[in-house]
């Protein structure tokens, strides 16, 4: 196989809608149209078909999703699907951020906090490798794929060959090594860092799981290796090695110049602040600025340094910044996939970035360039991107416009039929009278036939009360809001689904990715109460959760037809028809989906449990082997995207590390 062409590897073929949707992505990607639309039901195969276009077009791909689970799920099913390509995932790589911001009511300075997850930046850098070395890539990314990363003109300066059998001035690669960011510890070997023991130099490159040792016979490079960090045993021998930047945003020119821009524009501004009579707000960025220089003409870096990214990389003014979209080559193919959601939070991001630096250039916090350090405008996105496939059940006006060809036709290509045979639910109005008792009724039928229950109301006061209400007539119910931590939540939809509850009720049921085959009835309360969870796309994806079951229902309670309502149910319905002509010509039975039940919380919590034993059991001595073990599982677990579990085992490393100290 060549290394530059996509291998799909899967035990099923096309089936259903999905032959004709692939075939008509395809051609729209062969006759060079920007904008496509995969309108695909839930349940209907959407990934496994974008699969199918990717791996047929053959060109580089950018997935785009609006939250990190999702990417998370997505990046998973791809990797399943090309095992021998590179599929990445790019996602923010911190798990705790607070940035920087001023509040001048209550005159409060915030300073920027954060804790970066040392394994998701190395997945960053491994997408960002991938891209500059081979074209069977798939990036799999949140939204922060729009945010500054540094030029990848810039980064590719900073990439050091080394050949075995070469002479190398080691002095010299000590000093690139500290130009491309890595730091020298000879005591402590973690990534971006090196170590120098005799003629022997280990590296722990910014990309790799592994460290990679360099050993020297004087200024000859007579071997390259990689070596286990835990076991320190050779794992291979190479002939050559790139080292890549331990950081994406790298500076490659004389700071010189920078310095004179940063001064000449601190001069102006205080003009300005001093001009206005804010004095205290001169003096203060004064201050600050003048320090941030002196560390940028020392050791070429300062806190912050992003702030003056516009200048560093030499940009004009309210020029876009380099992102992740500026390492894809030329002809790459971006899929934003729950686009109705993911669209507009990516159109969203700089408005709230640009308020935010304005009150602090405002204050005296900051200079007026650190305004460029931000995220797409919303327009350069979309020059950005060459080829787009949004990806959704239910997409958004943006995405219907940009795909319209004439008053009449649009580049949408429906995928409405499920390979299980299932159809979309039935839709039942029922008028607000009574519909308590109504409900109970319904749920109650559900309770009989060992099936479950969603209900969404529209307010968190009345779901917690409705969810009392059925507990006081034996319906083992609970509800779900956004209180509820992200581990209490897993808890709960397991219980769910193995039936310790028979109804889940929530106001927003859309988010949390419920896609429960033991779902058979959906209720919406107050339905003809028009707003954001009751419009046509809401109404759609809602009814769309009762979609894994052959005994599908959704009841509306509304006492007018709202015309949301009326959309939604036309469309459910002109979709129900088509499904049911479907499975009759071919002579097919729906089934419900089988989805096997894993209790991955108890399998995590045994892990846990386990490592506390052990620490407890552990003697001082041992200490520093068990931490590499427990690395090695945090890292483990982060490879497959577990990172719930790799956050607990980086806590239980931090407490075994201060009981080392103390």
């Amino acid at each position: 196989m060549n290394k530059d062409s996509f291998k799909l590897i899967s035990e099923y073929s096309p089936k259903g809608d999905q032959p004709a949707a692939i075939a008509a992505l395809n051609t729209g990607i062969t006759q060079n149209k920007k904008h496509q639309i995969l309108l695909g039901v839930t349940g209907s195969g959407k990934t496994f078909t974008i699969a199918n276009v990717i791996a047929n077009v053959n060109k580089p791909a950018l997935v785009i999703a609006h939250n990190k689970t999702l990417a998370a799920q997505l990046c998973s099913e791809f990797r399943e699907l090309f095992p021998d390509n590179a599929v990445e995932y790019f996602v923010s790589y911190y798990d705790y951020y607070q940035p920087e911001a001023y509040i001048p009511s209550r005159d409060v300075y915030i300073e920027k906090e954060a804790d970066i997850n040392d394994e998701i930046e190395r997945l960053r850098h491994s997408a960002t490798r991938s891209l500059l070395t081979r074209r069977d890539v798939i990036i799999v990314a949140s939204v922060s794929c729009i945010y500054g990363l540094g030029t990848p003109e810039d980064y590719a300066k900073g990439i050091l060959k080394l050949n075995t059998g070469s002479i190398i001035n080691r002095h010299k690669l000590l000093m690139e090594f500290e130009r491309i960011r890595y730091e020298r510890n000879d005591f402590e070997l973690l990534r971006n860092r090196y170590r120098i023991k005799g003629d022997t130099i280990d590296i722990f490159p910014s990309w790799e799981e592994n460290i990679v040792r360099l050993e020297f016979f004087g200024d000859e490079l007579e071997q390259i290796k990689f070596i286990h960090p835990v076991t320190n045993t050779t794992l291979e021998e190479i002939d050559r090695i790139f080292i890549f930047p331990a950081t994406h945003y790298l500076i490659n020119e004389n700071n010189d110049r920078a310095i004179k821009e940063i001064q000449e524009e601190l001069n102006e501004h205080l003009k300005t602040l001093n001009r206005n009579g804010k004095i205290v707000e001169a003096k203060r960025i004064e201050q600050r600025t003048g320090y941030d220089m002196e560390m940028i003409r020392e050791i070429g870096y300062c806190k912050g340094i992003e702030n003056y990214s516009r200048v560093l990389s030499n940009r004009l003014p309210g020029e876009a910044p380099g992102v992740l979209l500026d390492f894809f080559p030329d002809d790459y193919l971006t899929i934003i996939d729950e686009s109705h959601a993911t669209i507009p939070q990516i159109r969203g991001m700089h408005a709230g970035d640009y308020s935010r630096k304005k009150m602090l250039i405002e204050h005296g916090f900051r200079l007026p360039s650190a305004i460029d350090n931000r995220p797409l405008k919303f327009d350069e996105f979309e020059s950005s991107c060459k080829q787009i496939i949004y990806v959704s059940a239910t997409p958004g006006p943006y995405e219907v416009e940009k795909s319209k060809i004439d008053d009449k036709n649009y580049n949408i290509v429906e995928q409405l039929i499920r390979p299980t045979g299932l159809i979309d639910p039935e839709v039942v109005i029922k008028s607000t009278k009574n519909q308590i008792d109504d409900l109970l009724s319904e749920v109650s039928k559900r309770v009989d036939l060992k099936e479950r229950t969603l209900i969404t109301t529209i307010t968190k006061k009345l779901a917690e009360e409705l969810c009392n209400y059925l507990d006081e007539k034996d319906i083992k119910a609970t509800y779900l809001h956004s209180e509820i931590r992200a581990l209490d939540r897993i808890d709960i939809l397991h219980h769910l689904r193995t039936g310790k509850f028979d109804v889940l009720v929530g106001v927003n049921l859309l988010r949390e990715g419920l896609d429960l085959p033991e779902v058979s009835l959906v209720a919406i309360m107050d339905a003809d109460k028009e707003g954001f969870l009751r419009n046509e796309r809401s109404l759609i994806q809602t009814i769309g959760r009762a979609a894994r079951n052959i005994n599908g229902k959704v009841i509306l309670y509304a006492d007018s037809v709202t015309k949301s309502i009326e959309r939604a149910v036309t469309e459910t319905n002109r979709r129900r028809k088509i499904q049911i002509a479907y499975n009759k010509k071919h002579n097919i039975t729906p089934r419900t989906i089988t989805k096997k039940i894993v209790d991955i919380r108890q399998e995590d919590r045994e892990k846990v449990l386990r490592i506390e034993k052990e620490k407890n059991r552990v003697s001082p001595d041992k200490l520093p082997s068990f931490i590499a073990k427990l690395t090695k599982d945090m890292n483990t677990a982060s490879k497959n995207l577990e990172f719930e579990l790799a956050a607990v085992i980086r806590d239980q490393i931090k407490e075994i590390q201060n009981l080392e100290k103390s």
